[in-house]
């Protein structure tokens, strides 16, 4: 049966054990990272949300893991030389996982952008005269 994993951990479960590690290891750093994000399953990968906004994804394909932090990607293209990137995605083998160092710079990166456009998007508040 092929029902859609409710958590992170049944996600995992059901992986090949170099991607459940790889994969593990990413969730880690993630939450290091980003310690009051929660845990959560966004269009079927295992995500973290902050302060109610979604702030990165992560899983498995057939051939590759993937960290899915959004469109800062383009914006790091010099840094993510060697690695098989689109959009908003970085693709890499379980054998060679992304090093902390990166994952941690996005994650942080990602929250900052949050922050900001949640500061733009709240309503100016008129002073009373």
């Amino acid at each position: 049966m092929n029902r859609k994993p409710e958590t992170i951990d049944e996600y995992l479960a059901n992986l090949s054990a170099d991607k459940r590690a790889a994969l593990q290891r990413l969730r880690k750093i993630i939450k290091a990272a980003a310690p009051g994000a929660e845990e959560c399953i966004s269009y079927r990968l295992p995500a973290f949300r902050l302060d109610g906004r979604m702030l990165v994804w992560f899983g498995a394909a057939e051939n590759h893991c993937a960290f899915y932090p959004g469109g800062i990607v383009q914006a790091h293209k010099d840094m993510l030389k060697g690695y098989d990137t689109s959009k908003g995605t970085i693709r890499f083998h379980p054998d060679k996982p992304l090093p902390s160092t990166l994952v941690r710079r996005l994650v942080k990166e990602r929250i900052a952008q949050n922050v900001e456009r949640q500061s733009k998007s709240k309503p100016k508040r008129r002073s009373a005269k």
